[in-house]
């Protein structure tokens, strides 16, 4: 059985993560504070996202070793 794409799905996640908090501070100062909010919780959750899926690749992979 092939292994599903555990590591590219963590690090498209990490990266996203990390755009949108970059956005986060660009729309910060740029004045665009009704905005900020969304984008940041929306960055946490991808980030919380990544590190869920990283878990869950280390479990999958202690099951299919014994």
């Amino acid at each position: 059985m092939k292994q599903p794409p555990f590591a590219a799905l963590s690090t498209g996640l990490a990266i996203f993560g990390t755009a949108l908090g970059f956005l986060t501070l660009q729309l910060r100062a740029n004045g665009y504070e009704p905005y900020v909010e969304s984008v940041a919780t929306t960055s946490v959750l991808m980030w919380t996202t990544a590190c869920l899926t990283v878990v869950t690749w280390v479990r999958y992979r202690q099951q299919n070793s014994d």
